[in-house]
């Protein structure tokens, strides 16, 4: 048997739900959805997974479509979306100065990643010898 809280937590489309759902009925596995009460055996209980499903679609892509007008709100706005950049630790990457990339992120405990965008915005942000 196969318990799931709701069915949007199962599939995100009608076509996948339906199928997955098929398929545990030809293997014999039973499914109960705790948030609908649902009784797949009966032609009522498949017509309401097949509505409800439909439902949880159309929510999903409902979501979809506000999330992406949102976003492209605020970046028409010129807002940058993310974390606020936080100032490159200068007296952290003194400290590692000669180590590789690697060596560097195990003795600050970063991600290697990270100290590369850090060792690449203080080359940047150094005045240029004249």
């Amino acid at each position: 048997m196969i318990i799931c809280w709701r069915l949007d937590r199962l599939g995100r489309n009608l076509r996948h739900l339906v199928m997955l759902l098929e398929e545990f009925q030809d293997m014999g596995v039973g499914f109960v959805s705790l948030g609908e009460g649902i009784d797949l055996s009966t032609p009522a209980g498949r017509l309401q997974l097949h509505i409800l499903a439909a439902l949880a679609e159309c929510e999903r892509s409902r979501i979809q479509e506000r999330i992406k007008a949102g976003l492209a709100r605020v970046r028409a706005a010129g807002r940058r979306l993310g974390r606020p950049p936080e100032p490159v630790p200068v007296e952290k990457l003194r400290t590692v100065e000669g180590l590789s990339t690697r060596e560097a992120a195990r003795v600050l405990r970063v991600s290697r990643s990270t100290v590369q965008r850090w060792r690449s915005a203080a080359r940047t942000s150094e005045p240029s010898p004249t």
